[in-house]
Order: structure tokens, then sequence, then C-alpha cells
């Protein structure tokens, strides 16, 4: 396998593993050492993968190790895995973890309380990072903290590598790629089906959220501090939708989608017009909640929420309850093998622009374009996948990734690697539905 430009220059090729999965035997961190197995079982990577858990217990750590065994077949996991003992409030167990490794993927959230102690060690001990983190609060803020030092270390810290927001910011450059002519704006609508079980989430999802929105008032000024420069609006400006629609596409009603993908979507778009000096895609996304029921029950839920969410001694009631204040959608035991087995998700994108030859600073819009992300479960099946394929990515398309470290989003990072031909592989699908003519 290829070395990367690891922080201390040739060390980074001799480190004793490629990868370490930290918070392995968390709720999501197990699915995503399942899926760390199945890669390093396939054959498909250019040299054995050398790889580790990480986390608090010996003990737990084994039973995820020995679960992956024997879902996937006792091959796939061998004695070779390592186990390292560390804990996020330890730094010197952090620091140990991130000097034996070329990359963390960090599974231990809420990232807010618990991400930068990791970062930090990643960052100080020449190791990149991978996380699955939907809070843009924290995803800006490490880059306004570290970009710098990873940049002067050559290594990559890369957040959202999870549903949040891979599909929404490679589904972009997709579109954008399967256009001929420029692409100026774009708007995705997510659909999540689920089987008769229905479907659930685990509450460490919903912890995020309540902390999320809680602070949304001091994202404002952490932007204010980075001093983002604007992105130019080229084309036709992107109208915002109410806060309830109904999309005539999906005979059906819609609301903005509350997760992270505008913000990791406008992160890329501003490194890819300022550095690569490509034209910005405006972006704005949604999701499908169904009829007109659909849409009562949401806002009410809504409102209590966003009341409760406001004090502190709401949070607390949010947070101890979740499966009362979500309606059962997230509880504290997340969702049966059957549950995630019958849910998929279906991203669609409708883009617009110029043809080939047209200037896009003047006239209207006259090319369309409509394509998919479709994929599993997206918490904790597409999820792992799309960590995982974003850290071999990061591992073996490592000449293809910006010339220099610092904290980026998955845009930014991997937009001239190969990461949608191996989501594609492992069932994370992008595909062209139609391109209606100029």
């Amino acid at each position: 396998m290829a070395a990367g430009s690891g922080g201390d220059g040739a060390a980074a090729s001799e480190r004793r593993y490629e990868l370490v999965v930290f918070g392995a035997s968390g709720f999501t961190g197990q699915f995503v050492v399942e899926e760390v197995a199945r890669a390093a079982a396939s054959g498909e990577l250019q040299g054995a993968l050398r790889w580790a858990v990480a986390g608090r217990s010996r003990q737990k750590l084994q039973a995820v190790l020995e679960r992956a065994a024997e879902k996937l077949g006792k091959t796939a996991v061998g004695p070779e895995v390592g186990v390292l003992l560390c804990d996020v409030d330890d730094a010197a167990s952090l620091a140990a973890m991130a000097r034996q490794t070329r990359l963390v993927l960090n599974c231990v959230g809420p990232y807010r309380f618990f991400g930068e102690p990791v970062i930090e060690a990643c960052v100080e001990n020449g190791a990149s990072h991978i996380d699955i983190s939907g809070e843009p609060q924290f995803l800006e803020g490490m880059y306004l903290k570290y970009n710098e030092k990873a940049a002067e270390k050559g290594i990559y810290v890369i957040g959202s590598c999870g549903f949040d927001s891979i599909p929404a910011d490679m589904g972009v450059l997709y579109t954008r790629d399967k256009l001929k002519g420029t692409l100026t704006a774009v708007e995705s609508f997510l659909k999540v089906k689920s089987g008769p079980e229905g479907t659930c989430v685990h509450d460490g999802t919903w912890k995020s959220a309540v902390y999320g929105l809680a602070d949304q008032d001091n994202l404002k000024k952490l932007r204010k501090k980075i001093g983002y420069a604007p992105v130019p609006v080229v084309g036709a400006k992107l109208k915002r939708r109410g806060l309830v629609f109904y999309s005539q596409e999906f005979k059906e009603y819609s609301i903005p989608f509350m997760g992270s993908d505008a913000s990791v979507v406008k992160r890329s778009q501003r490194y890819l017009h300022t550095e690569l000096q490509e034209t910005p895609v405006q972006y704005g996304a949604y999701v499908n909640i169904g009829g007109f029921g659909s849409v009562m029950k949401l806002m009410f839920a809504g409102i209590l929420f966003l009341l409760l969410v406001k004090f502190s001694f709401g949070r607390k009631l949010l947070t101890k309850y979740p499966e009362f204040f979500s309606a059962g959608r997230f509880t504290k035991k997340g969702p049966t093998q059957k549950q995630m087995d019958g849910t998929s998700f279906t991203m669609t994108f409708f883009g617009e622009g110029y043809s080939e030859g047209q200037d896009p600073q003047s006239g209207k819009p006259n090319v369309k374009i409509c394509t998919e992300v479709k994929g599993p479960e997206p918490g904790y099946i597409a999820t792992p996948i799309a960590m995982v394929q974003a850290a071999l990515s990061l591992l073996e398309d490592a000449a293809c990734l910006p010339k220099q470290g610092g904290v980026y989003s998955p845009g930014a990072a991997f937009c001239k690697t190969k990461l949608i031909d191996r989501l594609n592989k492992r069932g994370i699908e992008f595909s062209v539905i139609s391109k209606p003519e100029v």
C-alpha cells in the first residue's frame, strides 16, 4: 500500500497500523469494524491491511472482533488485528494510539463533547483523522483551530464522512461531472423508506441534534471568526423554499433537511472555487416527509422540540427520554437488524446550468439534469460503508488528495479520488436519471 505523506516524513509508512477504529465497541463503531474487516478480507486492496481497534475495554473490543468474525466468516478477522486500550479523557493514551497509525477512524460522538481531543492527538502525532460527524459547529470549529497545523504536518482531517454528508457532497460533484456544460445550482431531496418493522435511530444522533440546535447562535459567531470569503453566486440565484412545501416531482410534502449537508457542500464548493478556480454550485437540501398527516405530526413534534431545546431542563428531558419525544424514532437501544435490513434511502438531485459555450453569468439556465444516490439503511449500514471507503481512498488514492494537508470536507478531499467508484461497488450507487436536452 502506498505510503501517504505522513506527518513525520518517512515515519508514517513505518507505523504499525494503517488504520485504527477508535470507539470500536460503540453502537456505530461495531458496524465500522465489520466494514473494515470485510474490506480487509475482500482482496480488493493493494496489499494486506494492517489495522486495529481501540477503546476503553479490552473485553468489549474482543467481543466486537469475535462478532465480526462470526458474521463474516472466521478468516475475515485474524489474530493480527491489534487491540489498543485508549480513552477520550486520557490524552497520553490518545497520543499513543495516534503514533501507531496512519489514520484514525473516530466513531466516538457526540463530537462536540468528545471529538477535539482525538483530533488534537492525531494532528500532534502525525496521523490523519476521519469522522462521521453531522455537527457543523464541530466541523467548522476544528477547521478554525487545526487547519494550519494539519497542513504543516501534511495530514488530513476529514469530517462528515458518513451518511452526513458523503451522499450529498459527492452527489453534487457527481451531478456536476455528468452535466455537459456548467452546473450552477442543485437541490437534493432525501427519501428514507422503511420496511414493515419501521425504522429507528440510536439516541447518540438525537443528542447531537439537541445540542446542535441549542447552540445555533454560536455557529454564527464561529463563522464570523473564520472570516470565510463569500462564495459568488454564478447563474440564476437558487430560490430558498419554505419551511413546508408540496413537491410536484414527488407528490408529497418536503421540508428543509436539518442535517449538515448544506453547510458541508458549501465548504466544498468554497474550496473548489478558491483553490481550484471551479464554478461554485449553489445548493439546497430537502427531505420528503409524506402526506398532510405527516406534516401535522412533524410540526407538533418540531415546535415542542424547539421550545424544550432552549432550556437546560428541556435538554435534559429530551436526552433522557428520546423515545417519548421522538415518537419512537430515536431509542437508547438503536434499530434491530430487521429494521436495518428493511430500510433504504434515495437522494435525488435536480441540477440546472448552462450548456457548453453559454455564459453562466448572463441569461437563464438552459440545461437540466437529474441524478440519484441510492443506498442501504443510512445510519448503521451506509455510514460505515461511506466511512471505510473514504478511509481506503485516503490510504490508496493518496496521490489524488489535495497537495497540502489540512482540515477538509469530503468533497474537497476526495473530488479527484476514486471514492465514487468505491462507493458504487459497495452498494451506495450514483446514477444519472435523466438528461433533458437543451
